[in-house]
């Protein structure tokens, strides 16, 4: 196992190593270009423009690093966090997670199967996909829904596509003064699609923006728990069969986990402060590995219909969002 993967590991940690000192430089620091964001573009080309020069060797190596590093450095993100700050998140959070997930679900579901008459299955992983918490969202209604593989493979890239879309857009809309930076981490983290892309949009931000998003955006990871077991009670009963096991997403509750040995201050503050560093650098891996992977060719090919889906779904994360996150922040 672990020689299969080696290799893709070593290529994008040595990746990673040169976009990490690389924006360390005064230059990167004048124009807040951080290691997540410059990662991920360089992958980016790297997967699109050179994709036939990397070895069939080190896919896996990519694919491991771009999911179970990324969930590792998730849990290690819980070291930055601590209970007093998820309080301090108050209901605002939680509020805009429920709204959005909600109405983002209803709204991508019911024209997917009335407007566009797509498969249900499809408008489902779809809808999740964009409501809760991207690829491991799909993969997770997958494992109960058992779709055919080509509607999961849609749905996911679909995901990609206004989820890469939405890294280089929310730090712009910042600019635009309409929400403070921590409302507007809550806007993130309730509204972007991937728990990686939330990542590097809050940290193009500010600390305190990326803080916040991350929260927000786990509390929301956690909903796909209750999400599983409700559609999985659906299909036993429409089938009238005994319902499997609800996957259950462990790096959340690791995370909350985490935070929670944080905020009793018990880690010596060496030791943490190398694991914050060190988180950094596999964020920056993860966010290497999913630019690698973002094939805008496949994303090409996925026809009008689906697209078109997403993407309303995503206007209405963006606007709607703001609109839901602008109230909470007024009221």
């Amino acid at each position: 196992m672990i020689k299969k993967i080696l290799n893709g590991i070593i290529f994008c940690a040595l990746f990673a190593l040169a976009c990490y000192y690389t924006c360390k430089c005064d230059f990167c620091t004048s124009v807040n270009l951080n290691s997540l964001t410059l990662a991920i573009i360089v992958g980016m080309l790297i997967g699109n423009i050179l994709n036939k020069f990397i070895p069939e060797s080190f896919r896996n190596g990519i694919a491991f690093s771009s999911k179970k590093i990324l969930r590792f450095a998730i849990i290690l993100y819980g070291f930055r966090i601590t209970f007093q700050q998820i309080f301090a998140v108050g209901l605002d959070g939680l509020f805009a997670d429920i709204i959005m997930l909600t109405t983002t679900y209803l709204f991508g579901y019911y024209l997917g199967t009335r407007v566009f008459k797509l498969d249900k299955d499809l408008c489902m992983l779809t809808a999740i996909g964009s409501s809760v918490c991207g690829a491991a969202a799909v993969l997770g209604t997958d494992a109960v829904l058992k779709a055919k593989s080509h509607k999961v493979s849609l749905a996911v890239a679909t995901v990609v596509l206004f989820g890469t879309i939405s890294m280089f857009l929310y730090p712009f809309l910042f600019k635009l003064g309409l929400l403070n930076p921590e409302f507007f981490g809550i806007y993130i983290g309730s509204t972007i699609h991937e728990v990686a892309q939330v990542v590097a949009a809050g940290s193009a931000v500010s600390p305190v923006t990326m803080d916040t998003a991350v929260i927000v955006k786990l509390t929301r990871v956690m909903m796909l728990v209750p999400y599983l077991f409700l559609l999985g009670m659906y299909l036993s009963k429409k089938s009238g069969t005994k319902c499997e096991k609800i996957p259950m997403p462990l790096f959340a509750i690791l995370f909350v986990a985490v935070c929670g040995l944080n905020s009793l201050n018990i880690v010596p503050l060496p030791v943490k402060s190398f694991l914050i560093e060190f988180d950094v650098f596999l964020l920056t891996m993860a966010m290497f590995a999913l630019g690698v992977e973002t094939n805008f060719e496949k994303i090409k090919g996925l026809g009008l219909k689906p697209i078109l889906l997403a993407g309303l779904m995503f206007t209405w994360l963006v606007g709607g969002g703001m609109l839901v996150n602008k109230a909470l922040y007024l009221l």
